[in-house]
This record gives structure tokens, sequence and C-alpha cells, in this order.
């Protein structure tokens, strides 16, 4: 059962375990929470430089620009303030990504979260193959959520790994154009693959962090750059921002993951069960 003093307990400072690993520098730049709070910062920077609090979806369409003065006015006519929407998931999203780097299983809970937040918001930018494609994502935050429960340590890659990876991008590829043929949306090619390209890194990069692969957020680089891509054609800005700051972050995770191993203390099963 999950417990007020169990969600104290992570709310408590995790101080980085810096003896005996192999690259130190790596594990504290992973467990810095003034990286965390620079990675929000970040994105409401970049987000309201762009103005794209002001971005709202209004009469089955994506409107930009929209003065903070105009927006209230706007959703009282029925307006979804999709900007504002999408730099709250931004945040978010994040800050779940980054607890899945220190290795806290907590990460993972709000990746969960976030999917429902995400797909939501794909779906209005245009690709409307998030109905078939984003619920998978859901299964599988949900499955490492649960792995990680049972206590997963991290592994080197097998023969397993490639086959995870393989299997994604077949499956990414065949549910985006699957869900474009029968929903509709943008159906650019050129949108359809860059789409497929990241949904099958992003079906390879969740099934390897469930199974806690250290080449899980060398995955999640090449994910972060192809999103970069798939947000400046929809422009979405606070998508751009997030996967810039990703793009650095999985590099470095990558490398204290792959040097300094486990951390020990994470999340347990008596933390969650009462």
């Amino acid at each position: 059962m999950l417990t007020l003093s169990s969600i104290q307990a992570y709310n408590q400072p995790i101080l980085p375990i810096l003896k005996n690993i192999t690259k130190p520098i790596y594990r504290s730049i992973v467990q810095s929470k003034y990286l965390d709070i620079f990675a929000v910062v970040f994105i409401l920077g970049i987000c309201f430089w762009r103005d794209f609090q002001g971005t709202i979806f209004y009469e089955g369409k994506i409107q930009f620009g929209i003065p903070m003065k105009e927006l209230w006015r706007f959703m009282r006519q029925g307006a979804f303030p999709l900007g504002i929407f999408s730099i709250l998931a931004a945040m978010f999203s994040i800050l779940g990504t980054r607890l899945v780097g220190k290795q806290n299983n907590w990460g993972n809970f709000i990746g969960i979260l976030t999917t429902i937040s995400s797909g939501s918001i794909d779906y209005l930018f245009g690709n409307h193959s998030a109905v078939i494609t984003y619920p998978l994502t859901f299964f599988i935050s949900t499955y490492a959520f649960s792995n990680w429960k049972k206590g997963e340590k991290i592994k080197k890659r097998d023969s397993f790994y490639y086959l995870i990876i393989l299997g994604g991008m077949i499956l990414g590829f065949a549910l985006v154009h699957l869900g474009a043929y029968l929903f509709g949306g943008n159906t650019d090619p050129t949108f359809l693959n860059v789409v497929s390209l990241v949904f099958g890194l992003s079906i390879g990069g969740n099934v390897c962090n469930a199974y806690k692969y250290e080449e899980t957020w060398l995955s999640w680089v090449v994910y972060n750059i192809v999103q970069l891509i798939k947000n400046f054609m929809q422009l979405n800005w606070a998508n751009v921002a997030k996967y810039i700051f990703y793009l650095l972050n999985a590099f470095v995770t990558l490398m204290d993951w792959k040097f300094n191993g486990d951390v020990e203390g994470r999340l347990t099963d008596a933390s969650l069960d009462g």
C-alpha cells in the first residue's frame, strides 16, 4: 500500500554514492538536484521566450501566439490550452526521466502518468496513430515500474537486447502506419516515417529500461535526436526544449550506468506495500 511515510521517504535528500565507483563525476551529475531544478527552469524559459504558452487547440485546429490576456476568453469559448498543458507535461516528464536515471523507481511511476498526457498532446499535434501506439507505451511503463520494484539490477547487453531493439523498430513502423491508415491525421510520408522511427526507438528504449540494460540510455540518445527533428516539424517548442536537455542527460546517464553500475537503496517492496 502506498503510504504518506513511503512518499516522504523519497522526498528526503538522496546523497550520491560516490565511494568505490569508477567515474564519480557522472554519478554526481546524474544525482544532482540542482540539475533537476535547471531542467525545469530551462523548459519554462525556452517556452515563454517562444510564447508557447499562447498555443491553443480551438475549433479543430492548433492556433499559435494567443496573448495571455486573451487566453482565458478563448478557454471560456471551448479552447484547450495546449501550450500550457504541453509545458506542464514536459516538466513532469523531464523530472520522471531524471529519477529513472537516478535509478529511483518513482521515475517509472511518473512515466506511466506522462504517457497519458504525451499521447493526448501528440494526437492534437497531428499524430492520430497515438490512439494505438501510446497504450502500448503505457503497458511497457507499467511493466517497468513493476519489474524495478522486484529489484532489477543493471545488466550488460545480450542477444535479447538486440531482439528488443529490432522488434521495437518493426512494431513501431507497423503500428504508426496502421494508425495513420485507420485514423487519418497527418499522413505526410516524411512525417509518418519520423514518427515511426521515434516510436520504434521508444518501444526498444522502454523495454530495455524495464530490464535495466545499461545501453538503455544509448537508445535514448538516438531517440532524442530524432525527437528533436519530429518536434521541430510539429512546431512543439515545449518538446524541443525538453529533448535538447534529454539528449545531454541521456549521454551523461549512459556513462554513469556503464561505468558506475547500480545505486543501492532505491524503491523497495516495503516502501510501496506498506
